[in-house]
């Protein structure tokens, strides 16, 4: 089973978008997903309870309640949304449960700062230093042609970690949101521009260089 992790220590930058997405993503690709949920706000849960009956199952685990106790073994794919605030031991423990971490970033000086700190933290994991968990960070909710995206983009460009994508703000991820669909199953004309955005980020995740 393939772990996908979505963290980052600062709240309110995307995590849960980016899980549900990525869970969506994968089942529309034919894929047995699950998606574990470990913010007690349950955004992310929340989603699925939304999620139309025509479209594919996606498997929901409670992780603020149960950890991974109940994934089914049938999964082929799982995408653990992480909590905020995730700092020493309970980081340790998220990170262990994952081969690829995924560190979406928003254009602010706040939101840089506590990233910086945090991805510092994240390498120094014993499983992320002996290079078995691999991170990629994306530019999140952004706006291009602004000096703070300006900002962000070289600042993520200097960090050794890959910087694998960047994802405009968009009314589209809300219009997904709220019918419990992923950005790719919104129709062609409307989400083209965001499909493109999300073509690096698949690209990576799906390559050997965000794997051990």
């Amino acid at each position: 089973m393939r772990h996908i992790i979505v963290m980052n220590a600062k709240g309110g930058c995307g995590k849960s978008t980016l899980a549900t997405n990525l869970a969506s993503y994968y089942a529309d690709a034919g894929y047995a997903a699950a998606l574990a949920d470990y913010d007690p706000q349950r955004s992310s849960l929340d989603w699925l309870d939304r999620r139309p009956d025509n479209r594919p199952k996606i498997a929901g685990i409670a992780g603020f309640d149960d950890g991974l106790r109940h994934v089914p073994r049938s999964a082929d794919i799982l995408v653990i949304d992480a909590p905020a605030r995730s700092h020493g031991k309970e980081l340790t423990e998220l990170v262990r449960h994952a081969e690829t971490i995924i560190v979406p970033v928003l254009p602010s000086t706040i939101d840089m700062q506590a990233s910086d700190r945090f991805i510092k933290e994240l390498q120094a994991v014993g499983k992320v230093a002996s290079k078995n968990a691999k991170i990629g960070v994306v530019a999140n909710r952004v706006r291009e042609y602004t000096l703070i995206f300006d900002e962000l983009d070289e600042y993520l460009t200097r960090l050794r970690v890959p910087y694998v994508a960047s994802l405009r703000e968009a009314q589209n991820y809300v219009r997904a949101y709220t019918r419990g669909l992923g950005i790719y199953e919104l129709p062609e004309y409307l989400a083209w521009p965001d499909w493109e955005q999300w073509d690096p980020l698949i690209s990576w995740v799906d390559s050997k260089k965000s794997q051990p």
